[in-house]
């Protein structure tokens, strides 16, 4: 199944792309995502606790299971005040 992936901020920096496409298996989740992404780069990998995820604009958890042409975003934490 083929992903488009979105990342922000700082793990746009860690990652080194902005929007990429990613195949994965058909039964992977958020998290196995997230493990596929961040294999090559540990820093982004402790990024986990505070990233969240959206999956065609709908924030969900990282159990949640991707299907052929989802759009998921990488969303670091918000700051700002």
């Amino acid at each position: 199944m083929a992903l488009r992936v979105l990342a922000f901020a700082r793990l746009r920096e860690l990652l080194g792309f902005g929007e990429r496409s990613l195949d994965v298996g058909s039964s992977a989740t958020l998290e196995d995502v997230w493990l596929s992404l961040t294999a090559a780069s540990p820093e982004a990998g402790r990024m986990r606790a505070s990233t969240r995820f959206a999956r065609n604009g709908v924030v969900v958890d990282g159990a949640t299971r991707v299907a052929d042409g989802d759009e998921i975003a990488l969303l670091p934490p918000v700051g700002g005040g």
